[in-house]
């Protein structure tokens, strides 16, 4: 079985190499999208009889009433919660934070065990960059958009294959960086969030898992991303 390491990112001056944990990843070309809907897709609304039919009693029905429509979350609400997060730290043994502990128990953490491998108290001092970013998500409302994972890799392969990525800096968008300069998604090593493309080759970001082992904003130079994952956010 083939081993993929997930690494954190390198401190502000980049001379610090990428920590992390190994996590065993198997069939990665072939990792189905996450189990939850993108809401890229057409939603099917389940109300399919007319509101005002009238039965053979001939007593006229009462209108079926539609649930109010729920409005996504924006990219400006996702961000305001992830940079309330900055100063978050890890503990002396690269664990101990809200996002391991809530992805330890998700659901979503039994699925990538046996995709990758492992138990789900590995995931208490893992490399938490993916972990923070799909915490986010969860909060906001937006996770079946944002994504769910916990090895970076993965999840941009997931917008990958819900046509959700491009080469864009916007606003919100999930950044993959990959220290190397490479443009692999298998190279990945870390993920955060845009704050804004600062116009001069460099974005600026809100991540988990830094090098200093917090949330923390940076800036990052685009020579470092691989590529970028678009949630569909609301207006």
């Amino acid at each position: 079985m083939a081993k993929h390491r997930l690494t954190r990112a390198p401190k502000i001056n980049y001379a610090r190499a990428a920590l992390g944990v190994t996590i065993a990843a198997s069939a990665l070309a072939s990792t189905p999208a996450l189990a939850e809907t993108p809401q890229t897709a057409s939603p099917v609304s389940s109300l399919t009889r007319a509101a005002h039919a009238v039965p053979a009693s001939g007593h006229k029905q009462e209108p079926v009433k539609e649930s109010p429509k729920v409005a996504k979350p924006t990219a400006a609400q996702v961000l305001a919660l992830a940079k309330k997060q900055v100063g978050q730290s890890e503990d002396g043994n690269g664990g101990g934070t809200k996002f391991q502990k809530w992805y330890m128990n998700s659901q979503r953490a039994a699925e990538t065990v046996k995709r990758d491998g492992g138990s789900r108290t590995a995931y208490l001092n893992a490399a938490w960059c993916a972990m923070f970013v799909s915490w986010v998500g969860e909060e906001t409302g937006a996770r079946s958009t944002v994504g769910w994972d916990a090895y970076t890799v993965a999840h941009a392969k997931w917008f990958k294959n819900n046509e959700r990525w491009g080469s864009s800096a916007k606003p919100g968008a999930v950044v993959f960086f990959s220290w190397s300069g490479s443009k692999s998604l298998d190279s990945i090593q870390h993920v955060g969030f845009v704050l804004k493309d600062n116009g001069n080759g460099t974005i600026s970001t809100v991540e988990g898992n830094t090098g200093n082992g917090k949330v923390e904003e940076r800036v990052r130079p685009k020579s470092q991303v691989v590529g970028y994952g678009y949630p569909e956010y609301g207006a």
